[in-house]
């Protein structure tokens, strides 16, 4: 199965973001990608009004994105929001389309872990979500997280256990010093966590396309990238626009586990007792 990776930045206008993702998800059917992903807020970028923004799964803008996956043949994933609760927004990914067998694909999933760090603190306008979710594509199960969940390996490795051969992270990810490596470096050993691909999508470097950008609001470094399920970097790009590619087997998943079987060895996964000395 073939994923295609799509580093953008999206700007103000959700309907301009559509025809971006038309554009993008055009050209990576054509090279032949079966699962095309966009980055967390492709729906509308940080800095924006989300509330305003804002629609639910059966909305125009989500059936828009289903309708371009399908006209493509194939199932796209990117960012959007949807109401919260007390004037929030929830921070979703949603996955629509169909899988290279040519069932339909309707999945989405809630950020569980808000971006309260680096000084920023998004519980402020969001709600966070309470589920882990997976989906079947194919012969695959894809895992759902966004930006600051790659933070958290316990989220990367529940997914594992309960089938995921490769995990998406779509995300928004602040710029600072040292988050470029700490992006890649975060994204690889959850990875290696989960002997799981880790399918990492940002937004693009403003600085570097020219896009508009919120000051204060995390709007992207770009070096977006696949890693294998031992850990190795196998695409990735620079800061700018651009789409890379890469090829995902269950099969190697598989071998990867029976090499490095760290889901089966692990014994913190139930109940364990702590003991201070």
């Amino acid at each position: 199965m073939k994923a295609a990776l799509v580093q953008m930045n999206s700007v103000a206008d959700p309907r301009a973001n559509l025809r971006t993702i038309a554009e993008r998800t055009e050209t990576a059917a054509r090279n032949g990608a079966d699962l095309v992903v966009f980055p967390e807020a492709t729906q509308t970028p940080f800095g924006t009004d989300l509330a305003a923004a804002a629609e639910e799964l059966d909305g125009p803008w989500a059936k828009r994105l289903e309708a371009i996956a399908r006209e493509n043949g194939v199932t796209v994933i990117a960012g959007m929001f949807r109401p919260g609760t007390n004037g929030t927004v929830k921070n979703t990914i949603v996955a629509r389309g169909m899988d290279p067998e040519g069932t339909a694909v309707a999945a989405h999933y809630d950020k569980v872990h808000l971006f309260d760090a680096f000084g920023h603190k998004e519980s402020d306008s969001v709600s966070p979500g309470q589920t882990i979710r997976t989906f079947g594509f194919g012969d695959l199960t894809i895992g759902l997280a966004i930006c600051y969940d790659v933070r958290f390996p316990p989220l990367f490795t529940a997914q594992a256990r309960s089938g995921a051969d490769a995990i998406v992270v779509s995300a928004s990810w602040g710029s600072g010093p040292g988050k470029i490596e700490q992006w890649e470096l975060l994204g690889r050993a959850r990875a290696l966590d989960a002997t799981a691909y880790v399918l990492a999508c940002g937004q693009a470097d403003p600085r570097v396309t020219g896009a508009p950008a919120a000051q204060d609001s995390p709007t992207g470094v770009g070096h977006s990238y696949v890693a294998g399920p031992k850990g190795e970097l196998i695409a990735s790009a620079d800061a700018g626009d651009e789409i890379i590619y890469a090829e995902l087997s269950r099969q190697v998943v598989r071998q990867t586990r029976t090499a490095i079987p760290v889901l089966a060895n692990s014994f913190l996964e139930g109940e364990v007792t702590v003991e201070t000395e």
